[in-house]
């Protein structure tokens, strides 16, 4: 069984695949995390994001898996455990450059697609439910107003011990929401058989079991 999250930057995906996928005793795949190792390496090894080629060979040469550990998902770059440096402010700025890449994005598909058939698993990114999975057997878009989604950032950054400010969350947001909406390949949208809910009043067990609701019904 595979169950689609799809949503904008702060709108609880993440959270929400993870409570999902330990419920049910299912693989979670955080495909976000797949291109944050990406960039994390390509600051690493101080490639310009504007150096389409370089990225792609880069991505080539890559090796990235995910593995689900009692204590969460581990996120491995090239063998390595990476799971906290792909969090840092320099990542979150750079992603969304990298993720637009469309032979990027087709190296991560076909990984993607592989770490799915692992067994029953819950995914979530931008393009899960109209490209990744389009047959997946539930898909999910979460929503929430950008300010809400930027105060869950914000304090999600806070106690990871990162100092920003709130306008400078907010304002990476908007800018990952505009690339992400508006590129070329696999852009955000919300899949037409998708259930749409908004997040916005809602604490992180409502949604849970609204989503388990509509996987249960």
């Amino acid at each position: 069984m595979i169950i689609a999250i799809d949503g904008p930057a702060g709108a609880g995906k993440s959270t929400i695949a993870k409570n999902i996928a330990k419920r049910l005793g299912f693989f979670y795949i955080d495909t976000g995390a797949m291109y944050r190792a990406l960039a994390l390496k390509a600051i690493q090894e101080k490639i310009d994001t504007q150096d389409t080629e370089k990225l792609i060979k880069m991505t080539a040469k890559t090796k990235l898996d995910l593995i689900n550990s009692p204590g969460g998902l581990k996120v491995m770059l090239d063998e390595k455990d990476v799971t906290q440096q792909i969090r840092q402010p320099e990542v979150t700025k750079i992603v969304s450059d990298i993720a637009k890449i469309k032979e990027v994005r087709k190296i991560m598909l076909a990984l993607q697609r592989q770490f799915g058939k692992r067994g029953n698993s819950v995914l979530d990114g931008r393009d899960i439910g109209t490209v990744v999975f389009p047959d997946a057997d539930k898909k999910f878009y979460l929503d929430a107003t950008v300010n809400e989604r930027s105060r869950r950032r914000y304090k999600e950054l806070i106690e990871a011990g990162q100092n920003l400010t709130l306008d400078e969350v907010k304002k990476d947001l908007l800018y990952r929401d505009k690339i992400d909406s508006t590129r070329q390949i696999a852009p955000l949208k919300k899949a037409e058989d998708a259930i749409y809910i908004d997040t916005t009043d809602m604490t992180i067990e409502q949604v849970t079991d609204k989503v388990l609701g509509y996987i249960n019904g």
